[in-house]
């Protein structure tokens, strides 16, 4: 469960006041990623805390999007949620064209990022965790469970039969994320918090996005919490994006790699697993990172074009 907020959020984007140096912002930047990694981490944290393992100091990190499960899980939970009126088209269409044209166009001017990561979960605004919870429930055994990839999932297993614990580390909500760790028997999960007040989504991210540099922010902080040793544990991503959570443990393994990884994964001597085959595996190569973060893309797009025949 996400930690409570308070009804003043700190997480708000705040405009830029006229004579702000611009190189101000990376730092605020990178305190979005250390809020939304130590949020994630606690979280996992609270899961996870009765947990007593045989390799206390060893663990197994994963990606979720195209590591774990077969395409992304945020659009998944989106349609399943649109088909249950959750929200209306008219509600996700602004947060889908601002994710995803960030991805497709690359756009990197901190106004615009700020504003997508804003609106990233916006659609769930005035909603309930338990809502969300229960009908996640239901979207993961309909869209998710029957996209998980066996050979991921065997690795995870084998993880846990050494004695060790498993966390899904994804930029999906914590809600979703906690589900498919559970469903799956790995031990926990991190993922994007959301503010809630009340148990009432306001809309607002706790830090950012659970991505890039805050999934290094996410183990790193739950390393120091649960006395891992970094140097012993593993992780596993799809993404050139997770370098940073690749990149900090001893045994990184590439997992249907888009290009960039693969390259790197090769270059520096890293397991690469693919359970992808012949032209599938290319077509998916091609529209990770497209896809992937983006949330519910698809959905806007296709109510795009009926409103267009319409």
């Amino acid at each position: 469960m996400a930690p409570e907020t308070s009804a003043k959020p700190a997480t708000a984007a705040q405009p830029r006041r006229a004579g702000q140096p611009r190189s101000a912002r990376p730092v605020d930047l990178r305190r979005r990623s250390t809020l939304a990694g130590e949020a994630a981490a606690a979280a996992a944290e609270v899961e996870t805390a009765l947990d007593i393992p045989a390799d206390p100091t060893s663990a197994a990190f994963f990606d979720v999007d195209n590591t774990i499960m077969q395409g992304a899980s945020i659009f998944h939970l989106a349609r399943g949620l649109h088909r249950r009126k959750f929200f209306t088209t008219r509600d996700i269409l602004g947060a889908a064209y601002k994710q995803a044209y960030f991805r497709l166009v690359g756009v990197e001017d901190p106004e615009h990022v700020a504003e997508a990561r804003t609106s990233a979960l916006g659609f769930i605004a005035g909603h309930t965790v338990a809502e969300l919870e229960d009908l996640g429930e239901e979207i993961f055994d309909e869209a998710m469970a029957h996209r998980i990839w066996p050979g991921t999932r065997a690795l995870a297993q084998l993880h846990l039969d050494q004695g060790q614990r498993v966390w899904l580390v994804t930029a999906a909500p914590i809600e979703i994320a906690q589900i498919i760790a559970r469903r799956l028997g790995l031990t926990g999960a991190m993922g994007t918090v959301a503010e809630h007040v009340d148990g009432v989504y306001t809309g607002l991210l706790v830090g950012d996005m659970l991505h890039g540099p805050a999934k290094g922010e996410a183990v790193s902080a739950l390393a120091a919490r649960e006395s891992l040793d970094l140097s012993r544990c593993s992780a596993y991503s799809d993404s050139y994006n997770d370098l940073p959570m690749l990149a900090m443990v001893g045994d990184p393994c590439a997992i249907n790699p888009d290009a960039r990884l693969r390259a790197h994964a090769r270059a520096q001597g890293w397991r690469v697993r693919d359970y992808r085959t012949g032209r599938k595996a290319a077509r998916v190569g091609l529209l990770t990172g497209a896809v992937a973060g983006a949330a519910t893309g698809s959905i806007a797009a296709a109510a795009a074009v009926r409103r267009r025949l319409r």
